[in-house]
């Protein structure tokens, strides 16, 4: 009413059109952000929903198969030779048996290359491989499309004509799945009640001790540093050690454990913007039985 009585004391009838013009112009503008917030809400929402689902989803699959595999669900099943299950291999060394345990879930998806487990921690699912690191960023177990992706092995390793270190990726997701909680290990006294993990490869089974912790970041091809992603074979003894001197330096803490040549290790990598937006998180492990 406050605004019709302004209108009326306009006697200007252009001027009052005018008026009356921009203010319906106002108001189409206040119902299109009115109109745009709303449906931003329903999309934020929905794809809020849409990835907890997904999340949840991954979760109750790998459960089922964790359960299954330390079970021994696999006991006595043989793999049917006209469905090879080895379609990741890189070298010429002839593959050993698959472990009973595995048979069951490479029969659900050949890329499954192991599993990985931290005690203590949210860190328990399978490891995956296939021909390129890109897939299993955005594909689940069930090959399909999930943002909180897959952990796995690095396409270049092998793990039958096996190199000196195995490098697995997992995303740093904020629900703390995948490797959203591998940072703890930031934290020395994290460190001292987790000192091990697990991992088992289809073909033999691994714990590994934790000798370093470290922040890194993926670097531009050209520029001389040492690159904790790129190692994977060291070539002769002097290079294992200059690769150990190089990851001991960038260490948080040190943990007493030191790699000796002809070890094995495997090192897990996950993304960290604390720092830089390249940010890389990394913990190395040894084989000890």
């Amino acid at each position: 009413m406050a605004g019709n009585k302004g209108l009326d004391s306009i006697k200007d009838e252009k001027l009052k059109k005018a008026v009356i013009e921009e203010l319906k112009r106002q108001e189409r503008r206040r119902k299109a952000i009115i109109t745009f917030c709303i449906v931003a809400a329903i999309g934020c929402f929905g794809y809020f929903f849409f990835y907890q689902y997904m999340a949840e989803r991954t979760e109750i699959t790998t459960t089922n198969w964790a359960e299954q595999i330390r079970s021994g669900a696999g006991k006595g099943v043989t793999v049917d030779p006209d469905a090879p299950v080895i379609v990741h291999k890189t070298g010429e060394k002839e593959a050993p048996p698959v472990l009973e345990k595995f048979v069951p879930i490479l029969k659900e998806n050949k890329s499954v290359i192991g599993w990985l487990s931290i005690p203590g921690t949210d860190i328990d699912y399978p490891v995956m491989q296939t021909q390129n690191n890109d897939y299993y960023l955005t594909h689940n177990f069930n090959q399909q499309y999930d943002k909180n992706g897959s952990i796995f092995l690095d396409a270049n390793c092998d793990v039958i004509d096996r190199p000196t270190n195995l490098i697995i990726y997992g995303h740093h997701m904020k629900s703390g799945k995948m490797f959203g909680s591998l940072d703890a290990y930031a934290n020395e006294d994290f460190y001292k009640s987790h000192q091990t993990f697990q991992f088992d490869t289809i073909y033999e089974e691994g714990a590994y001790a934790i000798a370093y912790v470290f922040r890194s970041q993926v670097y531009a091809e050209n520029e001389i540093t040492f690159k904790y992603y790129q190692f994977i074979n060291a070539n002769s003894e002097a290079e294992f050690y200059s690769n150990m001197q190089a990851m001991a330096d960038m260490s948080l803490y040190q943990t007493g454990v030191v790699p000796q040549y002809g070890d094995e290790l495997v090192t897990l990598s996950t993304c960290d913007r604390s720092q830089t937006a390249e940010g890389r998180f990394v913990v190395v492990g040894v084989k000890i039985s």
